[in-house]
């Protein structure tokens, strides 16, 4: 193993330790405990490479070489968070990597002509609080503060409490968001197989899906389980199972690229001889052409609405992020696939089909993003596996992109 393969893959074991979850993977969600530490440890390793660390207001990290130019930065990174109990790659393979690879520039080529600066962003995932791309949003100004000072997570803790307890705050609205960032560059892990079965080391993205969830609550009427006949009850784990099965049929008819995803259910009162009165569950749709994901989730709500008055429920049905496809910019990609070819890299031109921080920066600064295998395309799993020489190969191609866009004219 070389030592930038032994380099990534021992620092992703290194970072993976801060929210080791019991049940093997890992979980550091945005504001709690291990998240704090993760992105405290960061800002050590940051300074230790000689990069000046530094906060924003609602805890995104930066580590930044200062350029000849400091009036333009070239960005890297990706986000700190992860799902519950999720693998040690997604998100942080993108921090790691971006270390890596201005650690290298440094050492080689010395100052750049521009800043060069990698992000360990606050948060990605939507996992703890029902808003997602809360650090990049906040980058780019499109986070506002009434959007979460009122959500809490699935525990009832606020996010404005966790947000003050971890030692942050709002960012100031008044102010106008950076205008430094000239290019943004994240490499990520595929999170899907299609590097692995072509056999291809790296992925440079031209574009990616638009994604639409949802959070469903159907309220009934609890009931006693023995007493209640089945003709008159208002059961709203059984009109909730119908929209299930309904929505994931629709889902399969159409085929890809379209997936639709339901990842978290809960029921109330919750107990086995209770009827249940309320059910809450979520959904994902997902497709890279904007008008087949309207279409497909417009249709999906109004069967959901038909089964609603069909077992006399009450169904509200919240549709809390709506993110349209997002293609990147294409002189970007062209010197990403122009750097993997002078470097003899084995990749590959293709879309992602998961949502990434990306997609938000790219409205505002030139945007492109690279991937690595993901071992039989497992995420969100404590079986996230990527090896280590295709780590390495991740990290030469996005030492050769920064180098192209921040130390030459």
């Amino acid at each position: 193993m070389d030592k930038l393969a032994e380099e990534s893959a021992a620092r992703l074991e290194w970072l993976g330790s801060y929210g080791k979850d019991p049940e093997g993977g890992v979980s550091r969600l945005l504001y709690s405990k291990e998240w704090v530490e993760a992105q405290h440890a960061l800002k050590d390793w940051i300074e230790n490479e000689g990069l000046e660390a530094r906060f924003d207001e609602i805890g995104n990290l930066f580590g930044t070489l200062k350029g000849k130019n400091t009036a333009e930065t070239i960005l890297t990174g990706s986000h700190v968070d992860t799902v519950k109990n999720g693998g040690k790659y997604d998100g942080q393979y993108g921090i790691v990597a971006g270390i890596l690879a201005i650690k290298y520039l440094k050492e080689t080529y010395g100052q750049p002509l521009r800043n060069i600066e990698v992000v360990s962003m606050a948060e990605e995932e939507g996992s703890r609080f029902p808003y997602t791309f809360w650090g990049s949003k906040n980058i780019v100004g499109l986070a506002k503060r009434e959007e979460v000072e009122t959500i809490s997570d699935f525990e009832g803790v606020p996010f404005v409490e966790a947000m003050k307890e971890s030692g942050f705050g709002f960012r100031d609205e008044d102010k106008a968001p950076r205008n430094d960032i000239k290019a943004f560059v994240e490499i990520h892990v595929e999170q899907g197989n299609v590097l692995e079965i072509e056999k291809k080391s790296v992925g440079v993205v031209h574009s990616i899906v638009g994604q639409r969830r949802f959070t469903i609550e159907i309220t009934g009427e609890a009931n006693h389980a023995g007493t209640t006949p089945m003709g008159y009850r208002k059961d709203a784990v059984f009109a909730a199972s119908q929209m299930i099965f309904d929505i994931i049929t629709m889902a399969k008819e159409i085929g890809d690229p379209l997936v639709a995803t339901v990842g978290k259910i809960e029921a109330q009162p919750n107990i086995v001889n209770v009827v249940p009165g309320k059910a809450i569950f979520t959904i994902d749709v997902r497709h890279t052409d904007k008008e087949a994901l309207v279409s497909f989730t417009e249709k999906m709500s109004k069967r959901m609405k038909e089964i609603s008055n069909n077992h006399e429920v009450e169904t509200k049905i919240d549709m809390w992020m709506d993110a349209d496809p997002v293609p990147m910019d294409s002189n970007i990609v062209e010197l990403i696939e122009k750097q993997c070819k002078e470097n003899g890299l084995n990749y590959k031109l293709m879309h992602s089909g998961a949502g990434h921080d990306s997609q938000i920066i790219a409205p505002f600064a030139p945007t492109a993003m690279l991937f690595v295998p993901s071992l039989k395309g497992i995420s969100h799993n404590p079986a996230e596996f990527t090896e280590p020489a295709d780590l390495a190969e991740g990290v030469k191609a996005l030492i050769g992109s920064l180098y192209e866009l921040a130390y030459k004219e």
